[in-house]
């Protein structure tokens, strides 16, 4: 909200747009209004309040080539307020994107290429999947931040060859989520001169006018940041849209008066524009119009055309085919220049944009894991995930880290690392390391936007019960099967006196919930260094790394054990005639095999299964998972967490917590909580006890 007008920046609304572009207005319209109606769902107000601003930025301002999507230089486009998606579908169809008008006929159906809200990998020139308002402006900054730091990387004199800009249109919802002042704050310390937010400002929500709930100065907010502003923009004058976009293009490129910044366009629009009954509404938000509605509507925006038609001049006017070509074809020739002048560049360039992991990935593997080996060290697996990062990060120049406050007990920088500021040093590389502040709902969605852009490799750390700010990030990013990174440490009870405030218990099988996360909970340095090669290799999905504040023993292997690590659960210790198989992750592992000792001292012996993660064993064959967990053989689970999670393995009994811990050092939590040898041991015992006696 807030009318404030900038007298600096205000961008005058007398000008006059012609009579094409509002046809081209009333195109995207129709198309949303007609999409809604045949779906009986969805969101109308929000694509037709916009509508001019939308022909503003893409009918000649927006950098992009339909025919190619994937384009690396091309501008990056963010719908955050996401439930207006039939905005976005109009202007890819009408633009000349592979998404046919019968795929806007078919919205939010099953198995379309239009649903509900934008996905990416469902639909050409969808950048990020958005909906969670808020959330794809956060992407857009790390979108932003990737074009920043790849352009100092790979630019050089005489060859741009990254050289784009951050669009994104957002909403009074987007500005209300607390993401946002997180995420935007962060791109103004970082001057984020290439990141553009076109802020629909209509005054309406679902609840109806937001002045009763959302009464802050937007402008005054954001020049807070350290962004530009440019206020008082008309959102349905095409021309004042346009000029307001040319301006912000221009202080991207060359700063306002010296100073780069990130650009807000503050744009005044009606929602339903051209609705007669339900513009300027919370009616026009979240249902269909209406068949009588949308009458009325295509009157009053003189649209004669039939639902699903676009008029040839119309259509001529909006397509975008030939300029994207030409476009893309001019920057290809630039970079043919650029890689006769800097071939191992470009080639590494190209590299990077694909995300593919050279041979480089495969020795700092091999490096890390021998190192772990011969160090056979007894330290907390925070500090062995550092070691890993230690030869992961020299070696990957996409591998980019940072912390929520947190770099020294999360352990998430690495030799020479580096930490990223505001300021990029000239002739030198830019920091990778980021300082995110106390910011990791931010810190996460942002890490997702890295990702998305293309040529990173993000991770970013936290304390695990803090997974909880980043929740929806963490789901955001499995629902889009990004290649990020989370690194949560303090894992467990086991960090001792802060108390249950910061004491995780719940957690680790919450993140094992989340549909294509890989879980990761290494018991010592060997398998912290196979945890992190496993999520830098995996490209299809993030991971979660959980690692320990306290000390574990090194556990030695054979060759073959090592090698098994990476399938998710592998038979640590065995014994001929087993009477019973215990499963243990992290650091209740060194639990178990002391427990193991304990047992075979009193003749019984028993399996010794490490899993460190649940999510990898369970992709495994059936053969497999059966000759890891034999049937017919008592299991006893040992993890410092909730006990629920773990009968689907037919546990016959867990080792673990489920309440709340408390303030004191890990020794005695441990002691009252039964994390010791003796009582593992004892439940073995028991359960073999329960298994012996007659059946009544």
């Amino acid at each position: 909200m807030g009318e404030t007008r900038d007298p600096v920046t205000a961008v005058s609304a007398a000008a006059s747009s012609g009579p094409l572009s509002t046809r081209m207005a009333a195109a995207i319209r129709a198309l949303a209004m007609d999409a809604v109606q045949q779906a009986n769902s969805g969101h109308p107000g929000m694509p037709m309040g916009m509508a001019e601003i939308a022909v503003a930025l893409w009918a000649g301002v927006l950098s992009h080539n339909p025919a190619n999507p994937r384009w690396s230089d091309r501008d990056r486009f963010v719908l955050s307020n996401g439930h207006g998606s039939m905005l976005i579908y109009s202007l890819l169809h009408l633009t000349g994107y592979d998404l046919p008008i019968s795929e806007l006929r078919n919205f939010r159906q099953l198995h379309s290429r239009t649903p509900g809200h934008p996905e990416v990998g469902i639909t050409p020139g969808i950048e990020t999947t958005t909906g969670p308002l808020g959330q794809g402006l956060a992407n857009a900054v790390g979108m932003a931040l990737a074009e920043k730091l790849l352009a100092a990387e790979f630019n050089r004199d005489g060859h741009t060859i990254v050289d784009h800009l951050t669009w994104v249109f957002a909403g009074d919802g987007c500005l209300m989520e607390g993401i946002s002042h997180e995420a935007c704050s962060l791109a103004g310390t970082h001057r984020l001169s290439r990141l553009i937010v076109l802020y629909d400002d209509n005054g309406i929500s679902i609840d109806g006018e937001v002045r009763h709930w959302f009464s802050d100065d937007t402008a005054a907010r954001f020049r807070a940041y350290g962004w530009h502003v440019i206020g008082g923009v008309d959102g349905h004058d095409v021309a004042a849209v346009k000029s307001a976009l040319e301006q912000a293009r221009l202080w991207a490129r060359e700063g306002r008066d010296g100073v780069f910044a990130p650009t807000l366009i503050q744009c005044r629009t009606i929602i339903g524009k051209g609705s007669p009954g339900r513009a300027n509404s919370a009616k026009a938000h979240g249902e269909p119009l209406g068949a009588a509605e949308i009458e009325a509507t295509r009157a009053a925006i003189g649209w004669s055309a039939a639902p699903f038609e676009i008029p040839d001049d119309v259509r001529v006017a909006w397509d975008g085919r030939a300029g994207g070509v030409a476009r893309e074809a001019d920057w290809q020739h630039r970079f043919e220049a650029y890689r006769r002048a800097h071939p191992a560049l470009a080639a590494e360039f190209e590299r990077r944009m694909a995300g593919e992991l050279g041979d480089s990935f495969d020795d700092a593997r091999s490096a890390a894991i021998a190192d772990a080996i011969a160090r056979a060290e007894t330290i907390a697996t925070r500090k062995a995930s550092q070691n890993a990062l230690n030869h992961f990060g020299p070696a990957l120049g996409e591998l980019i880290g940072g912390s929520a406050d947190l770099t020294g007990s999360n352990l998430t920088d690495f030799r020479g690392c580096g930490a990223l500021r505001a300021e990029l040093p000239a002739g030198a590389a830019p920091g990778r390391h980021i300082n995110y502040g106390v910011r990791e709902f931010g810190m996460s969605a942002i890490m997702n936007g890295l990702a998305l852009h293309g040529g990173f490799i993000p991770y970013g750390g936290t304390f695990l019960t803090f997974s909880d700010y980043s929740r929806n990030a963490l789901r955001m990013a499995a629902l889009m099967k990004q290649r990020v990174i989370f690194v949560f440490t303090h894992d467990s009870i086991g960090l001792g006196e802060d108390g249950p405030t910061h004491q995780p218990v719940e957690h680790a099988a919450s993140l094992r919930l989340i549909p294509s996360m890989d879980v990761w909970r290494p018991a010592d340095p060997v398998e912290s260094a196979v945890a992190w090669a496993e999520a830098i290799a995996r490209a299809n999905g993030p991971s979660s790394l959980l690692f320990s504040r306290q000390a574990v023993p090194f556990v030695t292997r054979s060759s073959a054990q090592v090698d098994a690590i990476a399938r998710g659960a592998y038979v640590l210790r065995d014994a001929a005639g087993a009477k019973a198989v215990l499963i243990a992750t992290g650091s209740e592992l060194g639990l178990a095999l002391a427990a193991r000792d304990q047992l075979a001292a009193d003749g019984i012996e028993v399996r010794i299964v490490s899993m460190p993660s649940t999510t990898v064993f369970d992709r495994q064959t059936t053969a497999y998972r059966a000759a890891v967990l034999p049937a017919g053989v008592p299991r006893i689970a040992v993890e410092a967490g909730v006990t629920d999670f773990w009968w689907k393995y037919g546990v016959d009994a867990v080792v673990g917590i489920d309440s709340f811990g408390e303030s004191a050092p890990a020794g005695a939590l441990n002691k009252l909580f039964g994390f010791t040898a003796d009582n593992v041991a004892n439940t073995v015992r028991e359960v073999l006890r329960r298994q012996a006696a007659p059946r009544r």
